[in-house]
């Protein structure tokens, strides 16, 4: 019979428990072993939960403080040397490596492949050595063990966490550490062993990538080493296609194999044919990424017949980890109850995973309301009215190449944007945000459940936005923002104001340590019912002589960043939400905004893997930014912000967005993803992050100006800003007061260099 399992779940918890108690340790509200509490409470929870709605095999080692990534750097003991030398990781040097300290940055930050979710990457150098340096896992799976369920060991496999990671010294190849690296594995694998752990899922999610040939090839000697005195092994892919390699993993010594048959079903047919008698084959038939209910009788139909084939030997399982969706739909009171029924959370999902394996086991009619409710689902979704408005269809189609390019190029607005402008060399800005403090969310809160007016709303968000007006002018920056007092969510917020989204109260999702969004739901077509942003915008322009920026989140990242419709291509999505901001710039310029950014952090995350398909999403995704952002007449200053990305790459399809400035973090890398843009000879102006945001430590003005004079002889001063990493949304007043303030004297220090 059919086997269930999953590959992870949510860690947060239902009310967001972790993200609280992690906050309330760094702020020494709680002591370390009430967080450990907050931790073992959670896995505990999750592992019952998942055990009563029939998984067969509970994931342990899915669980992070802070990142799954930092968890396997912790086992490995491969800690950067300037977080000084320990034989082992405790919870405090392993939160220094995620956050930094006052004297040390944090490791860098990047994104988990096409998702949201941000790790902390791997650092190596030929000096760098593995040795196991931390007992969670193990620990961990003692709990599970206490508590009688069916536990199965998780660990990021080491092709994928070498990788991930990044050589810190020129010249090196850190596929060379792959040696030392499985020596640890091994010792980690008999450690399991010897716990009487029977399975093991090692993630090698970037199989899914163009892997270079040498890494290919060391995949069969890896799990030949692993192999031994270990755990039976099943390998496990996600996020995309791996037949191509079919027929090597087929031959790796390991008990199975995990395909994701929601981002590429085409891949079961390369794996059935001659797949081996003794191998496990889980497939990933529910949707660990995005919220719409699975179509049960669809996935049944691609089941059976492997389930004929292999019997006990096929696994069922989302498509990865469910760390990715919200916990749990029941918790939705309020959603409307026809897209409810449309949707699927973790719980749900699970629920659906153990349907299936009923179905094939006892029969279908053992899941005959579960089938109905299903086919249900997927028809008043398809006939549902709400979903399409005829008037963005009639837009979408009258969209031409020319409402998607500026009326000059970039060297003619460049000198009427001065002219209007009038700043200094090496202008100083901040990216949007500053600081949501507890009184912001009290309003915000108080607003949401009726106990406030929105007009005493409104003049306690215009009384926030003077005093971030005077804070800036203050500290003597030149370009100001309105703060975003306002603002839940850079995304959130457009959305709430967007036709054809939806939101949730409970449907959190994690993206870095504490740090936790709450996706919308695009359920139909998208349409701007009315302005968004023009009258805080102009209400904080009115207040000072210097210029605010318009502050806008871009189609691609409002399309990344949300649960996205799956009846109709992204991109046409994605152009309905650009005509949407279109609208939005045009009604900015109109009430005298002369600086515009259209934040775009997600543009990078939404590249396919695979690089074949880049071209087509280049086109598409290019096009929805200028159909945003070209609108706008030559004076007006197009801003745009991207963060924690690989630039190498993309820069052509960068440049070809033809914003005005573009504001990068840069910081966490000492500046080296600057490089890419001097290598390249970007056309237009840039901003590199001075310091890093996510971090609490205040960098001295010197350490800026020794960044900014690296910055300096890669790109030409005269189109340089300056600009912390990221908005500060998450930052306390007094560190931001004092972080703006060395910047702004660095500015300063380097105008006085350059005269």
């Amino acid at each position: 019979m059919a086997v269930t399992h999953s590959l992870g779940v949510p860690r947060i918890g239902a009310q967001r428990e972790l993200k609280k108690a992690l906050e309330a340790y760094w702020g020494g509200g709680i002591d370390q072993s009430t967080l450990r509490a907050v931790g073992r409470e959670l896995r505990e929870r999750h592992w019952l939960l998942q055990a009563n709605l029939g998984i067969d095999w509970i994931p342990v080692g899915d669980f992070a403080f802070y990142d799954q990534v930092l968890n396997t750097t912790a086992l490995l003991g491969a800690v950067p040397p300037r977080f000084g030398a320990a034989r082992e990781v405790d919870l405090d040097l392993y939160f220094a490596m995620a956050r930094g300290t006052a004297t040390q940055p944090a490791m860098e930050m990047t994104k988990w492949f096409d998702t949201n979710y941000h790790y902390l990457v791997p650092e190596f150098t030929a000096a760098t050595k593995f040795r196991l340096s931390c007992s969670e896992l193990f620990d961990e799976l003692e709990e599970a063990k206490a508590l009688r369920v069916n536990r199965k060991a998780v660990l990021l496999g080491p092709v994928s966490y070498l990788f991930l990671g990044k050589e810190k010294e020129p010249g090196f190849d850190r596929l060379t550490l792959l040696p030392k690296l499985l020596r640890v594995y091994r010792q980690a694998l008999r450690r399991l062993q010897a716990q009487k752990v029977q399975w093991a899922q090692i993630d090698e999610p970037a199989l899914v990538l163009d892997l270079p040939g040498p890494w290919l090839a060391a995949l069969h000697s890896t799990y030949t080493a692993l192999a031994q005195d270990a755990p039976k092994l099943l390998l496990t892919t996600y996020f995309g296609a791996v037949d191509a390699h079919a027929d090597l993993l087929k031959q790796l010594p390991v008990a199975g194999l995990h395909l994701d048959l929601v981002r590429a079903p085409q891949q079961l047919e390369a794996f059935l044919n001659d797949y081996p008698d003794d191998k496990v084959l889980s497939l990933g038939v529910v949707d660990g990424r995005n919220i719409w209910r699975n179509d049960l009788a669809k996935s049944l139909g691609a089941l059976t017949k492997v389930h004929e084939r292999l019997g006990e030997r096929l696994w069922i399982a989302p498509s990865c980890s469910l760390l990715h969706s919200p916990l749990d739909l029941g918790r939705e009171t309020d959603l409307d109850p026809e897209l409810k029924g449309w949707l699927a959370f973790a719980v749900q999902k699970l629920a659906e995973v153990a349907s299936l394996r009923r179905a094939l086991v006892h029969g279908v009619a053992s899941v005959a309301d579960e089938l109905a409710a299903s086919a249900r689902a997927q028809q008043t979704r398809a006939d549902s009215p709400r979903i399409h408005c005829a008037r963005t269809q009639y837009r979408l189609q009258a969209v031409g190449e020319r409402h998607a390019r500026r009326q000059s190029p970039f060297a003619s607005r460049r000198i009427k944007q001065r002219a209007r402008l009038r700043l200094p060399p090496l202008p100083t800005t901040t990216i949007g945000s500053f600081p949501q403090t507890a009184q912001i969310r009290r309003l915000r809160g108080e607003l949401r459940h009726g106990r406030l007016s929105f007009a005493a709303y409104r003049e306690a968000m215009r009384a926030e936005i003077a005093d971030v007006i005077r804070r800036q002018e203050e500290i003597g920056l030149d370009v100001l923002v309105h703060g975003e007092a306002e603002r839940n969510d850079m995304v959130e917020y457009f959305g709430e104001q967007l036709a054809g989204f939806a939101f949730t109260a409970h449907g959190w999702v994690q993206s870095y340590g504490s740090r936790c969004v709450k996706p919308p739901i695009i359920f139909g077509d998208v349409s701007r019912p009315g302005p968004m942003t023009v009258e805080w915008t102009q209400y904080a322009q009115s207040l000072t002589a210097k210029p605010v920026k318009g502050m806008l989140t871009g189609p691609i990242t409002l399309l990344q960043w949300s649960f996205v419709r799956d009846d109709q291509p992204r991109a046409a999505t994605c152009f309905e939400i650009a005509l949407a901001i279109r609208d939005e710039v045009a009604d900015l310029e109109q009430a005298g905004i002369r600086i515009i950014q259209i934040d775009e952090p997600a543009f990078r995350e939404g590249l396919p893997l695979k690089r074949a398909q880049w071209g087509d999403y280049f086109a598409w995704a290019g096009l929805a930014f200028r159909l945003a952002s070209c609108g706008a007449a030559d004076e007006t200053q197009i801003h745009t912000h991207m963060c924690y990305a690989e630039f190498n790459d993309i820069l052509p399809a960068i440049a070809a967005l033809d914003a005005d400035v573009i504001t990068i973090e840069t910081s966490r890398s000492d500046m080296e993803l600057l490089q890419a843009f001097g290598s390249f000879d970007y056309p237009n102006d840039i901003g590199p992050g001075v310091y890093d945001i996510h971090s609490p430590r205040v960098p001295a003005q010197e350490e800026m100006v020794r960044l900014l004079g690296k910055a300096s002889e890669v790109i030409d001063a005269r189109r340089l800003w300056i600009n912390p990493d990221c908005g500060l949304k998450t930052r306390r007043w007094p560190e931001v007061e004092a972080a703006l303030r060395c910047m702004v004297g660095a500015a300063q220090e380097m105008r006085h260099r350059l005269a």
